[in-house]
């Protein structure tokens, strides 16, 4: 007599759920605060200013059973005036075909012109939609929440309607194994222990350039790239890492607004970052920023290039 046994041969790795899970939505809807609360931890930047996200990150999900690589994507937003607008709207868009379920995420009690663009181009992608209806906690008055949903849920197919608050993770502990039902059955793409493939010089670049958006919300919008010229571990102190910033702006009168009057600003950016870095790398970090001046580079796709946005 014979059994059956579930177990994978000696050596081999053992199936999960295991799949691409695209976090889509107009700007300003929560798509990165919702995957670093997933994640547990901060793998992609977050500032109320829309259009914080500019290119595609990975996160990586590890449960048991399961292995979801939560991909946050730019905002689709329908003003494209600048290069980096396009590249932004290309890079989320083309991604929507590229993974195993798209998760579309909303604002409780809001429907928009740009919502309805995001939904038409997940619809052309023909993947499983999962709609994620975030920030329910600040949904007011409470009475129109349930219309809404009812009335957001007629719009298309879509497989599941999950309302959520991405700052409250008690509502958030269902959707991996939610998530995970439209995943394939895999060996993990991961090592377990991996929470992004973003290099560590993005990883420090967007730490950055989150405490100048922070700062800067009002004064500085979208003209102000960070770019890593080095880092790496430093001479004199031995478990010390060295990074080497430049902010880039676009005007000569942006420079002056980051640098702040005697240098204050650029000298407070410098310390929150500093800050940043050391919790993200787990060691002591020398920071130093500079602040030049590139003319219309956010229109420039030369420009663009040399920053690490391949358009």
């Amino acid at each position: 007599m014979t059994t059956e046994s579930n177990h994978p041969p000696a050596g081999e790795e053992p199936l999960l759920r295991c799949g691409f899970a695209a976090l889509a939505g107009r700007p300003n809807v929560g798509k990165s605060t919702l995957l670093n609360a997933l994640l547990g931890q901060k793998v992609s930047i977050v500032s109320p200013k829309p259009q914080t996200t500019r290119t595609r990150i990975n996160g990586v999900l590890n449960q048991p059973g399961m292995q979801i690589v939560f991909v946050d994507l730019p905002g689709i937003h329908a003003k494209q005036t600048r290069a980096m607008n396009r590249y932004m709207n290309r890079t989320a868009i083309s991604s929507l075909s590229d993974v195993d379920v798209n998760l579309f995420v909303v604002e409780a009690l809001r429907w928009t012109d740009e919502d309805q663009r995001v939904l038409d181009e997940l619809q052309q992608a023909g993947l499983p939609i999962l709609l994620l209806i975030n920030k329910v906690d600040r949904a007011q008055p409470r009475e129109r929440l349930l219309p809404y949903i009812q009335e957001v849920t007629q719009k298309a197919q879509f497989v599941e309607v999950v309302p959520i608050s991405a700052t409250r993770p008690t509502s958030l502990e269902k959707l991996p194994e939610i998530i995970a039902k439209y995943l394939p059955e895999s060996p993990r793409m991961y090592p377990e222990e991996h929470v992004t493939d973003s290099p560590d010089r993005f990883m420090a670049a967007e730490l950055i350039r989150e405490k100048l958006m922070l700062r800067l919300q009002e004064e500085l919008p979208y003209g102000l790239v960070v770019e890593i010229e080095g880092m790496g571990p430093s001479e004199d102190e031995p478990g010390k890492l060295v990074v080497q910033a430049v902010i880039w702006v676009e005007r000569a009168g942006q420079k002056a607004i980051v640098i702040g009057k005697g240098g204050a600003l650029l000298k407070e950016i410098g310390r929150q970052s500093r800050l940043d870095l050391n919790r993200h790398f787990g060691q002591k970090v020398h920071l130093e920023l500079w602040v030049k001046v590139k003319e219309g580079w956010s229109d420039d796709e030369n420009a663009m290039r040399k920053f690490g946005y391949e358009t």
